[in-house]
């Protein structure tokens, strides 16, 4: 399950991780949001110990989502050593598509 992170937890659990971190900018009423949801929380047990998955929800955390240029969601980005690596905008990327990406930037 993935887990949700917000402005007071973001450095801690993003920014200070020894592994890599997938940070899903989301939001309640956004209809790709949730289809793609069940992937992350899928992918969130298949990589565990490799790739952290997580949860920004944008309308309770605006600051964030401001601050990496998210304009459109979901977005996802991969964060490593502290540092914005990666990024993939949308619902589009199958499972198998997003596990590649990831498993590419693993631990």
């Amino acid at each position: 399950m993935t887990k949700a992170v917000s402005e007071a937890t973001f450095s801690q659990e993003v920014l200070s991780s020894n592994e890599p971190v997938l940070v899903d900018f989301w939001a309640e009423w956004c209809g790709p949001c949730r289809a793609i949801a069940p992937v992350l929380d899928e992918l969130s047990s298949e990589l565990e110990g490799k790739v952290k998955i997580v949860k920004l929800n944008v309308d309770e955390n605006p600051g964030i989502a401001a601050q990496y240029g998210v304009r459109s969601i979901p977005t996802m980005i991969l964060f490593k050593a502290g540092e914005a690596a990666d990024m993939k905008i949308g619902a589009g990327t199958p499972k198998a598509g997003l596990t590649k990406w990831l498993e590419g930037h693993a631990a």
